[in-house]
């Protein structure tokens, strides 16, 4: 019987409060009438003929409050074809996907099979990264696994062994820069426990940000047939780091050195710079196009892969990707054919007119 007294007490309450929110308005609409001059009789009759008014007012106001943040695609890219054409840029069936990004037009200057599903290889670990810096103390030491550090020799790590420790600022590091994979991992199990708890964390950040065409398995991208994205969905991602200044920060450095402790209790450096050409200086961006940084992806499924963040001469800043070249030779005269037909031509274009 309390319970059922108390629910009722409880819609009388509400209901009361309703009435105080009413009558206070309705005070307010007195005063504003008799200020007006409208007199008492008026002032009666509006009250008659209006008795719903506030009501009416609560259900639309209501209604129009309901969202008030913005619009999901309100500040990114987006285009309704996988293929935008671009003067000057030929579209190369031997790639999988393309794109180049203006983020401060928020267009699409050029697509090439934005939204087919492809093997990201290592620009997996964009997204890695991403979920490190939201949801990890860059101060925190972190002490490497067994799990770690069993990868084959020909797989791309930074030289971790079981029981270093070393920061979560440092692995990040080592992660973009180096594409180490044992960071990758180091980095997941820090995060969440385990590489599969991670992995879990990694398809619904993904989604959150729009990646919904994109499934992971892994942190890292070596190849497995259900670990794959878009160069559209990548482009979301990348997106999303960069708004993150430490990341920003990251992709810039050339090199990083890393202290390391190891199980011992001894200490040493890992020296380790970028994997793109861009920063090694095996490939030249055309004058008027710096590229700040990015990441680099490679496996026999994947083929050449790489995602940059590039500005013009003025500062623009760009986000451009490339997937599936055959190789590195090929990948890199891509990008400067797009970036001279995107980027440059664009700022001929904008002086001329």
């Amino acid at each position: 019987m309390r319970c059922t007294n108390n629910k009722y007490r409880r819609r009388r309450r509400r209901r009361q409060r309703r009435r105080n929110r009413t009558n206070r308005i309705l005070v307010l609409l007195l005063c504003v009438v008799l200020f007006m001059g409208a007199g008492t009789a008026a002032v009666m009759i509006f009250l008659s003929q209006n008795g719903n008014v506030v009501e009416r007012y609560e259900s639309r106001v209501y209604t129009d409050g309901l969202y008030q943040g913005e619009l999901f695609a309100q500040n990114l890219c987006v285009s309704s074809d996988g293929d935008v054409a671009l003067d000057g840029m030929q579209d190369d069936s031997a790639l999988h996907g393309a794109g180049l990004f203006n983020m401060e037009d928020k267009e699409v200057v050029y697509g090439y099979h934005l939204y087919d599903r492809l093997y990201p290889a290592s620009t997996t670990k964009i997204l890695t990264a991403y979920i490190a810096l939201k949801y990890g103390n860059m101060d925190d030491k972190v002490t490497v696994s067994a799990n770690a550090t069993d990868f084959n020799w020909d797989e791309s790590v930074c030289g971790l062994r079981t029981g270093d420790t070393l920061s979560m600022y440092d692995l990040v590091c080592g992660l973009l820069l180096h594409s180490g994979n044992d960071a990758a991992v180091a980095i997941a199990e820090h995060i969440s426990g385990s590489e599969e708890a991670f992995v879990e964390l990694m398809n619904s950040e993904a989604a959150a940000l729009g990646a919904t065409d994109s499934h992971f398995v892994n942190p890292h991208g070596l190849h497995d047939d259900d670990h794959y994205t878009t160069a559209y969905d990548l482009y979301l991602i990348f997106n999303e780091c960069l708004k993150d200044e430490r990341f920003v920060e990251i992709i810039s450095l050339n090199p990083y050195t890393a202290v390391i402790t190891g199980a011992d209790g001894t200490t040493r450096t890992e020296t380790w710079i970028p994997t793109h050409f861009y920063a090694s200086g095996d490939a030249v961006a055309p004058n008027g196009v710096q590229v700040i940084g990015g990441k680099t992806g490679t496996t026999n499924k994947a083929g050449n892969c790489v995602i940059l963040y590039d500005e013009d001469s003025d500062g623009t800043p760009y986000i451009s990707v490339i997937m599936g070249a055959e190789d590195k030779t090929i990948l890199y005269e891509e990008m400067n054919q797009l970036f001279s037909a995107g980027i440059l031509q664009g700022i001929s274009a904008s002086s001329s007119n």
